[in-house]
């Protein structure tokens, strides 16, 4: 056993380091600070923002259609050209008259028809800077196999290639 000195011991004790359920009587009192007559100074609690929660992607969307009688694919490559990472993202387009989407992959796509929302399927919720995921979708058509003529990803439009 090594020699302690009182506050030492105290210390130990307070800290519960020597196995004892509380710590030792002392004979001084642990120091408390001096009163002050102006009080304590805080700040707002801060909190971080989520990767690109809306406004900020800097991104390039590919949308290659593959096209038939009634019916079509569309693959679409979404690629972050920005330098920060783009989080939990939401692909926004419209479809053009008469398209109805009846299925699709690596993405949840609602509603079927009209302004779409594709949303990340959660294993490809985060694209680092210059990254790409391919999404896409099955759908029918009443004539019309275009392709949506704008994207925006988290709120901001995406340049189109």
């Amino acid at each position: 056993q090594l020699p302690m000195s009182g506050q030492l011991a105290y210390a130990i004790a307070f800290l519960g380091l020597d196995g004892a359920s509380s710590p030792p009587p002392s004979s001084t009192p642990p120091s408390s600070p001096p009163a002050s007559s102006t009080p304590p100074v805080s700040s707002p609690p801060v909190s971080s923002p989520p990767p690109s929660s809306g406004g900020s992607a800097a991104c390039r969307v590919t949308d290659v259609i593959s096209a038939w009688n009634n019916g079509l694919t569309s693959s679409i490559t979404i690629t972050n050209t920005g330098s920060t990472a783009i989080g939990h993202w939401s692909l926004v387009f419209t479809l053009p008259g008469g398209q109805t989407i009846t299925g699709g992959w690596n993405a949840t796509y609602s509603p079927a028809s009209g302004q779409v929302t594709a949303t990340d399927a959660g294993y490809n919720a985060v694209l680092a800077p210059g990254a790409s995921t391919d999404i896409g979708f099955q759908a029918t058509h009443t004539g019309n196999a275009g392709k949506p003529s704008a994207f925006t990803l988290n709120g901001s439009a995406c340049t189109t290639a």
